[in-house]
């Protein structure tokens, strides 16, 4: 209560005289209206400022102060609380304070006098009534808009009216009105703009605009948006007479497009009637309505726009709004159809492409992509905010200006699926905002055969919108012309305020989930109608000739044109033999796969740095390029700063040096460097420190790799929100717009890649084989058993390593280029590092390769600080590069003929087993090898090692347990490598459905075991 005391205090000055004076004056949106009983009182509408400051929030919370003390009000607010709870009709509760000195009987006789007085206040409440009124329009009217083409639905699974929307004249009682007052004339407050150039209007007037602008095929969501400017742009939009007029011309272009639309889908039909094609049919204004999008981007200055969407509509878009060549489209459908390119490839609906064209409405150059997705049906929606964050990156936009996104959405999936969620919670975030995204959803009514009411909990498909205050617009996806101005709106929207925007096309699905299911089975009722339902453009095209717009005759000539069009492209497409997916491409990076014309030579430079360049960025790395900087003293950062000069010094590196030494030299020649992900700036482990916080100034910050030379490439670190799915979907997307970028998504830990799991599956591992579309995107997945439990200890390598596409029973032709030409066959690159160095090689290789795979890189964690996870300067200097497996280099490999057995392991177990090694005095008869790139498979270093040490047994040592980690990826390559000549023993943890306990005594008692298999001579004979 000491809120409510502490606003009250704040409103004392206000008096209720003053209160009533300044409502018949200034003409408020909002008013408490009577308080009859007041504890009962539910405002009809949610408050806006009024009374110079002062809300309806805060008269209701100095009510409930004056009830719990009523001297904490101004004496005339006392009364006039006293007269409302006393039951006093409107406009009676008011009067003025008694004059100083009135006794208790004479102020409650002044009280029943004011009670028998005329109502000399009812034209003040009538007017705030009428406020209140035109509010609830705007907050509530789109619960009784018109949207459904079917009439059987309720777009917002409610069949019930709001009590403060009038639909006939007995409503009128709830504001204190009769069927009298409908034709008094009221005063228009400054929140509507119904009256357009009149300030007065006939309250039967003021209902019929309200009902004219928020009722018929429009229904506006915007009253949550707690910005003025914002609400009162869109009021103007839709309130203002006559707003939504288009011209004869504006008219037949929207025909003609909804000719386009419609014929296309019919022809498909006509021509294969048994193929899924994921139809438009229902919702054929989907495409007036993104070329509408389109053409008011143009308008405003945008030149690229990048797009993605599920499968239903697809071919549609790509014909008639990318403007993708029919015949291309149509050879598709030929079962005969051979593909010219490497890679399984993907239907032609999840297909995507890239097209540079005229927009002949604004006579500007227009680029359009629309990116290929899978069937998960939201998942690209990060990719393609990724996508458009590095169009408007790499060309200085800013804010937005020339490059956009628009995501097309279902309606179960939009309500359904987290992706929407997270993807627009990056909508505002600095590193990742796109400026402003208009998402327009084809609203089916039906998820495949789930009705509405079983899939969401939410009103409209749309409401998880509202978290980022973007304005909704459902529509009327029969009225194409409602269509189009509501697109022009988003438009508009999009470029004045550069924010989200959403427009709700309700339509309905002509077939079943595709052509070939029967929709009768769960929705007999609403096919029964759909099944009478007149097609839009029928509708329309009809409209528009009682208009006198077109004639029949111009009308049956327009879809004359259009047939032949298509006709004549299915001619040209029976030549098609063969499908160059290059045309299907909806990232080219032209230039890049050339060098003078010709292919590049499957060679990589090597990956080392001169000394002086080392110590250069070392410098940049241990001190704070900005003057008057404080950082963080004592014990902490200074003592990570002044540890990073000692080991410059002594020309060694640690973990986080050695990333820094590979970012920025890669800056330094021009590379952009992205590293994102929840707490990268910092590190989770507190190593990596790229962002430095001023200790006395807040949200002063200093990047000194951003400081590494004069004309670098901008290095970008940037701390996401608590996603992976949203985040590494952006990231994959950032990465698909230039191969000349390092881009990397680090997980908190290892094991958080498992909600992005969708993005691993469906782009990143199969993309290239899918779409022939390379991707460089780099994962960093902090991977190793501490001793901490199941939870934060895999990275689950067994999974990653189980998609590669490598043969385990093949031991490969060994050539000059094989190792590059070895990672150019593979679907990604998995990789584990045990030393700085070869963590900078892999790294700078990422760039320097001729062509782009992604990257997986299990990162360490203890090994981060360990004092024998270092490396020197000699290991990165110029003929240096990345060691795919690096060697027993001690006394076992002076020897070989005396050594009794060869470990083959990968990471941080490594320093497990050289510490147990020399404990046990066997540095002479062990030795340790460790493979640092697990895929592409090493086969050629593998079989050398091997064949060096003839008299040893093979061992694969690992710290996961034997279901997990890399053993069944290893163990049948390493038998194809030796020709399956003697066994390969397993030294480890024991099968787990956990990846590790959570017992640190446990741990240590595993770890233990799995030590005293691996160097006991006789540990095996029991998995003979």
């Amino acid at each position: 209560m000491h809120r409510l005391r502490t606003c009250a205090a704040r409103l004392r000055p206000i008096t209720a005289s003053q209160t009533a004076k300044t409502l018949s004056q200034q003409r408020p949106a909002v008013t408490l209206r009577t308080f009859q009983p007041i504890r009962r009182y539910t405002a009809p509408v949610a408050a806006e400022p009024f009374l110079n400051g002062t809300s309806s929030n805060y008269v209701e919370e100095m009510y409930y102060a004056w009830l719990e003390n009523p001297k904490s009000v101004h004496k005339s607010w006392d009364i006039f609380f006293r007269n409302a709870n006393a039951g006093a009709p409107p406009g009676t509760a008011y009067q003025s304070p008694p004059p100083l000195g009135m006794s208790l009987a004479e102020l409650t006789q002044a009280q029943s006098l004011v009670r028998a007085q005329p109502n000399v206040e009812k034209l003040v409440e009538d007017h705030l009534a009428v406020q209140s009124l035109i509010r609830a329009y705007q907050i509530r009217g789109h619960h009784v808009a018109q949207l459904d083409p079917l009439g059987i639905m309720d777009a917002d699974l409610d069949s019930s009216v709001p009590t403060d929307i009038i639909t006939s004249s007995d409503k009128l009682g709830f504001y204190g009105l009769d069927e009298s007052d409908l034709d008094k004339v009221f005063r228009l407050p400054t929140t509507t703009f119904i009256g357009g150039m009149e300030s007065t209007l006939p309250l039967r007037e003021i209902i019929r605009r309200l009902e004219m602008a928020y009722c018929q095929h429009i229904g506006v969501e915007f009253m949550f948006i707690n910005d003025l400017e914002q609400c009162q742009w869109i009021r103007q939009k839709f309130e203002t007479p006559g707003v939504m007029q288009f011209s004869l011309e504006e008219k037949r272009t929207l025909l003609a497009r909804m000719v386009r639309s419609t014929r296309f889908e019919e022809f498909l039909q006509r021509k294969w009637s048994s193929e899924k094609r994921f139809g438009l049919e229902g919702c054929e204004s989907l495409i007036p309505a993104l070329k509408t999008i389109i053409d008011q981007s143009s308008a405003s200055g945008v030149e690229n726009v990048i797009m993605g969407m599920p499968h239903r509509g697809r071919l549609n878009v790509l014909a008639n709004v990318i403007r993708k060549e029919l015949e291309q489209i149509f050879c598709q459908f030929d079962s005969k159809l051979e593909a010219a390119d490497e890679g399984s490839g993907d239907v032609k609906y999840h297909l995507g492409m890239y097209h540079r064209r005229i927009n002949r409405v604004t006579d500007r150059n227009i680029t359009l992509s629309l990116v290929a997705n899978p069937s998960h049906l939201e998942a690209v929606n990060p990719v393609v905010q990724g996508k458009t964050k590095a169009e408007q990156f790499y060309c200085g936009d800013t804010e937005g200006n020339r490059v956009m996104s628009i995501l097309l959405h279902g309606d179960a999936a939009f309500a359904g699926q987290g992706i929407v969620y997270e993807t627009f919670h990056l909508s505002d975030l600095p590193s990742y905002t796109t400026h402003g995204t208009v998402h327009v959803v084809v609203n089916n009514q039906i998820g495949f055969t789930t009705d509405p009411r079983m899939a969401r909990s939410s009103p409209y498909p749309t409401d998880v919108a509202r978290v980022v205050n973007a304005p909704i617009f459902h529509v009327n996806a029969d009225d194409p012309e409602a269509v189009m101005y509501v697109c022009n709106v988003a438009a508009d929207w999009r470029a004045t305020f550069h924010k989200d925007v959403v427009v709700d096309l309700v339509c309905y699905r002509r077939n079943g989930h595709n052509e070939m299911d029967e929709p009768m089975f769960t929705q007999p009722l609403m096919y029964k109608q759909i099944k009478k339902q007149k097609p839009v453009l029928q509708k329309y095209a009809e409209k528009l000739i009682t208009e006198g717009v077109v004639t029949r005759q111009e009308y049956e000539e327009e879809i004359a044109k259009y047939d032949k069009i298509c006709e004549e492209a299915h001619a040209r497409s029976k030549d098609e033999k063969i499908l160059h997916i290059k045309h299907w491409l909806d990232s080219p990076w032209p230039g890049f796969f050339t060098l003078d014309g010709q292919p590049k030579s499957m060679t990589c430079p090597s990956t080392g740095l001169s000394e002086e360049e080392l110590n250069h960025i070392g410098q940049v790395a241990s001190s704070v390029p900005v003057e008057d900087f404080t950082i963080h003293g004592g014990m902490s950062l200074s003592r990570v700063l002044k540890g990073r000069a000692e080991m410059i010094r002594g020309r060694t590196v640690d973990w986080a040096l050695g990333e820094y030494m590979a970012f920025g030299s890669l800056l330094k020649e021009g590379i952009h460097v992205r590293l994102s992900g929840q707490d990268v700036e910092r590190g989770t482990f507190s190593h990596r420190h790229h962002v430095l916080h001023d200790q006395n100034v807040d949200k002063r910050t200093c990047i000194p790799m951003n400081h590494v030379a004069p004309n670098q490439a901008p290095y970008t670190v940037c701390n996401s929100s608590l996603s992976e799915y949203g985040v590494l979907g952006f990231e994959l997307g950032f990465a698909m717009a230039s191969p000349n970028a390092l881009v990397l998504w680090e997980a908190q830990f290892g094991d958080f890649h498992n909600t992005a799991q969708c993005i691993i599956d469906q782009f990143i591992c199969p993309g290239q084989a899918k779409w022939v579309r390379q991707n460089g995107i780099v994962l960093l997945l902090p991977h190793g058993m501490e001793g901490m439990g199941p939870e934060h200890s895999s990275a689950r390598p067994e999974r990653f390593l189980q998609m590669c596409n490598d043969d385990p029973d093949v031991f490969p032709k060994i050539t000059d280029d094989f190792e590059v030409r070895q990672l150019y066959d593979c679907n990604w690159i998995v990789v584990n590092c045990s030393s700085p160095a070869n963590y900078f090689h892999v790294l700078r290789r990422q760039i320097l390769l001729p062509f782009r795979k992604p990257l997986i890189i299990f990162t360490p964690k203890s090994l981060l600080r360990h004092p024998e996870a270092k490396s020197s300067f000699d290991l990165m200097l110029p003929g240096t590069h990345f060691q795919r497996v690096i060697l027993e280099d001690g006394p076992a490999a002076q020897n070989p003929s005396d050594v009794k057995r060869l470990i083959f392991c990968t990471g941080k177990v490594y320093y497990e087993l050289t510490r147990e090694r020399k404990a046990r005095e066997l540095e002479n008869t062990v030795a340790v090898a460790r493979i640092e790139q697990l895929s592409p498979f090493p086969f050629d270093l593998v079989k050398a090692e091997t064949e060096k040490y003839p008299n040893a047994d093979l061992v694969w040592c690992q710290e996961e347990h034997k279901n997990q980690g890399y053993y069944d990826y290893v163990k049948p390559r390493m038998r194809t490598t030796i020709n399956r000549a003697k066994p390969v023993w397993y030294a480890g943890r024991e099968p787990a459905a956990a990846p590790a306990t959570g017992s640190k005594n446990s741990h240590l008692q595993e770890l233990k075991r799995f030590l005293d298999t691996a160097f006991n001579l006789e540990a095996f004979k029991d998995q003979v």
